[in-house]
């Protein structure tokens, strides 16, 4: 995130998405999730700001939505750190802070060991596809399938 004037828009690395019609439409491009900093960073605001604008209650894990406040996403633990959505960010700054310009920015994270193998695997998968696509037309009955391998049965 970098702090500079917001525009109504959720921005990810693979591409941009405005936010068009309703503030609280889903973007399905935008499933990644800001941390405080990032928040503090996209409205300007200090950091215990941004604490005072977060709707959160000691006695509450997950309180219910307020439309007054930065709600943040489901924790399922009082140790987790607060995360928030992008289109909550927007809305929060535009209904709230009165900011007429808003932009959230996410960024894609560095690639880790387990995103590189999920990227092989799925590589691998459609080198498969693409080897099965190109088969002729398999045969619908076992004996014929039978005497194009070759081999006898087990």
């Amino acid at each position: 995130m970098f702090p500079r004037p917001l525009d109504g828009s959720v921005t990810s690395a693979a591409d941009s998405v405005g936010l068009g019609g309703e503030i609280g439409s889903t973007l399905s491009q935008s499933d990644a999730l800001v941390g405080i900093d990032d928040v503090q960073k996209s409205l300007n605001r200090s950091r215990a700001s941004v604490y005072r604008y977060t709707n959160t209650d000691p006695r509450n894990l997950n309180p219910p939505f307020n439309p007054r406040k930065l709600n943040p996403e489901y924790r399922s633990d009082q140790k987790d750190p607060l995360l928030f959505h992008p289109n909550e960010v927007a809305r929060f700054a535009k209904d709230v802070l009165r900011i007429k310009e808003v932009t959230v920015e996410v960024l894609n994270s560095p690639s880790t060991a387990t995103q590189q193998v999920l990227a092989a695997i799925l590589d691998e998968l459609r080198l498969i596809r693409s080897q099965l696509d190109g088969l002729p037309e398999a045969p619908s009955d076992l004996a014929s399938r039978r005497d194009r391998q070759d081999r006898p049965a087990a």
